[in-house]
């Protein structure tokens, strides 16, 4: 068990169990095993009385332990004043309902503004560091006109069981959007191979049944209200791949209202959506839950419809 557990300090404990050394002390300090291999390689580890050379070493349990912990390094990215708009925050974790229009991470064409700069500023003095640096833990994205919940790790111990909950699919992830057209049938499961177009490297595509890249990729939606030309569904996400909803939704043939990479506007609805100033996929995400990385606890959150995507309905409405 450890003793102590804070980025500049050291870490000292027992060993709970035998086997890799990497796996051993990943399981009795509650860093990623990432973290410790980086760790031991810094040689900034010790097992009993010697300094580990190799994650890959047996070690026996009860084996006494201690890690230095450096003290995280500053993240380029600049802390800013940004609203955020808190569904949900503890030492461990935070929820934001993200609007339209923010980007997730600062990238080329990005370099602030971004979702971590505001969670820069917001958890100042509260991250613990992510694989060695004192940044926001990003485990899912969502595109950055389209609004919702995301869930961020603030230390190296939730990041990784987050990390891990995304990966065995064990999340709740439920989105709104406003397709064009009437699905028929109104539910179904659309499944496929998502991957780069080979018509448009910019864009995502289902891929043939028989190809070999891309990643498999499965949406659950049905079908809450018919509109005027078009319907409002409720998708729910078996996998998180690159543009999911969007893509997939577009390859049957009902591509989501002002999408401007995926969709095209029905004739009846341009006026409209111009009308209203529409101009991103109206999709929110809308439901997230997961278990707690840290207490087990069963979390369930729900954001309500954005003000343009509730006029859009309303607008349509029959």
């Amino acid at each position: 068990m450890a003793h102590t557990m804070a980025d500049g300090e050291i870490i000292t404990g027992t060993l709970e169990s035998a086997g890799r050394l990497d796996k051993a002390l990943a399981e009795a300090s509650d860093l990623s095993r990432e973290r410790v291999k980086g760790l031991i390689a810094a040689g900034a580890v010790t097992v009993g009385e010697t300094l580990a050379k190799s994650g890959s070493a047996k070690v026996a349990a009860g084996t006494r332990f201690s890690i230095a912990l450096p003290p995280p390094e500053a993240l380029e990215a600049e802390p800013q004043d940004i609203p955020l708009d808190v569904v949900f925050e503890d030492a461990h974790l935070i929820v934001v309902n993200k609007p339209a229009g923010m980007v997730v991470h600062p990238a080329a064409g990005n370099p602030d503004g971004t979702l971590v700069n505001a969670l820069l500023y917001h958890c100042k003095g509260q991250l613990s560091g992510i694989n060695g640096v004192a940044r926001p833990g990003i485990v899912h994205r969502i595109d950055k006109d389209t609004s919702g919940l995301l869930v961020v790790a603030k230390s190296d111990a939730a990041h990784e069981g987050l990390a891990r909950q995304f990966a065995d699919h064990s999340i709740t992830r439920r989105y709104l959007a406003v397709c064009a057209g009437h699905p028929n049938p109104p539910a179904r499961t659309i499944s496929g191979r998502i991957g780069r177009s080979d018509r448009d490297r910019k864009k995502m595509a289902v891929l043939p049944d028989d190809a070999t890249r891309g990643k498999h990729a499965v949406t659950h939606f049905e079908t809450l209200q018919r509109l005027d030309h078009a319907s409002l569904i409720e998708c729910r996400l078996e996998t998180g791949r690159t543009h999911q909803v969007r893509v997939h939704c577009a390859s049957i043939g009902h591509a989501l209202l002002g999408d401007p990479v995926y969709g095209r506007t029905p004739k009846a609805l341009k006026g409209l959506l111009d009308e209203l100033g529409f101009a991103r996929q109206a999709l929110h995400a809308a439901r997230l839950g997961f278990s707690h990385p840290i207490s087990a606890e069963t979390l369930d959150f729900c954001a309500e419809l954005p003000a343009d995507m509730r006029e859009l309905i309303d607008q349509t409405a029959r």
